[in-house]
């Protein structure tokens, strides 16, 4: 705590100001953090260093990374591959702090039942809708590749989940892809067909925790407990999937059994960071900058990947 003092008054700010609140951001999908939040867990883990936790909202991954780098937030709940690339493209200051290893079900693309598009072969020339740098994202320029259909041979609409909802039932647009537990309360709701998934495009559909780098530096014991929070959450949401879709369903506004869909195509399989996952994101970065989404070729490893606590 004395080093922690002394760290932020070098800093030139009253000491412990930033670190006496852990400001996290979630988004809908953010399972395990919305158990926590629900259950207070962290905020009871996290007293005996004196440090309390305020949560913020977000629609979607990409504000929750702006949200890191520019200070309003320290801690970004699980966001999908893509996301830490498009903030790094930006010159964010990010850490890696850990990942929920591969889910390639949880996201998919999607048409209306009735519609006469058969193949991903068919979405040439058609409107797909999708959030900017979102895990759907990656899928659907892989999907399309594999279907011998360039990204830029669609018309892609940016939308962020709730507007991809209504344009897709409204038939606004051709195609959606989403995930999970979105993805899931749309197929109890509506008659859909999935064009592919994960699992079919090669897309192994990681999601990943990050922090401000400084944050990382100064507090790596408040990172250590949330860390351990997180992965005991994903083995007991694995363990008693009924009990945790219930628990969750107010939380989050969708029924019991919707949640349990969506929860049993997830891993939760939460841990640190390693090589498999970084190649992974150096594959997805050189995929993306070749399809000129991203404004030059990154270097993955440039990024800081918290070890744990020492």
């Amino acid at each position: 705590m004395i080093a922690t003092l002394i760290l932020a008054s070098i800093g030139g700010r009253p000491a412990l100001a930033a670190e006496e609140v852990l400001r996290i951001g979630y988004q809908k999908s953010s399972s395990l953090l919305i158990l926590l939040k629900g259950q207070g867990a962290l905020e009871k883990a996290l007293a005996p260093l004196g440090v309390k936790v305020a949560w913020h909202e977000f629609s979607s991954g990409l504000p929750l990374l702006e949200g890191v780098n520019v200070g309003s937030i320290d801690l970004s709940a699980d966001v999908a591959e893509p996301v830490p690339l498009f903030a790094q493209a930006a010159n964010a200051k990010l850490t890696y702090l850990a990942q929920e290893k591969p889910s390639p079900t949880g996201q998919a693309i999607v048409v209306r039942k009735d519609s006469p598009i058969k193949t991903l072969a068919d979405l040439k020339g058609k409107k797909i809708g999708f959030a900017k740098a979102a895990g759907v994202h990656y899928l659907t320029l892989q999907a399309l590749e594999k279907a011998g259909v360039k990204l830029k041979e669609t018309e892609i609409v940016y939308l962020q989940p709730a507007d991809g909802r209504v344009a897709f039932e409204r038939g606004a647009i051709d195609a959606w892809a989403i995930w999970d537990p979105f993805l899931a309360a749309l197929q109890k709701s509506v008659e859909v067909r999935v064009l592919a998934d994960g699992g079919a495009a090669d897309v192994s559909y990681r999601r990943f925790y990050l922090t401000s780098t400084k944050y990382a530096l100064n507090r790596p014991d408040v990172l250590k407990i949330v860390v351990d929070e997180l992965r005991k959450a994903g083995e007991w949401v694995k363990a008693r999937p009924k009990e945790a879709a219930e628990r969750l369903a107010p939380l989050v506004g969708l029924d019991a059994a919707t949640l349990e869909l969506a929860n049993s195509r997830r891993s939760y399989a939460v841990a640190l960071v390693d090589e498999d996952a970084l190649a992974e994101q150096q594959k997805i970065s050189d995929a993306f900058t070749e399809a000129q989404l991203l404004p030059r070729r990154l270097n993955v490893r440039g990024n800081d990947v918290w070890k744990g606590a020492r």
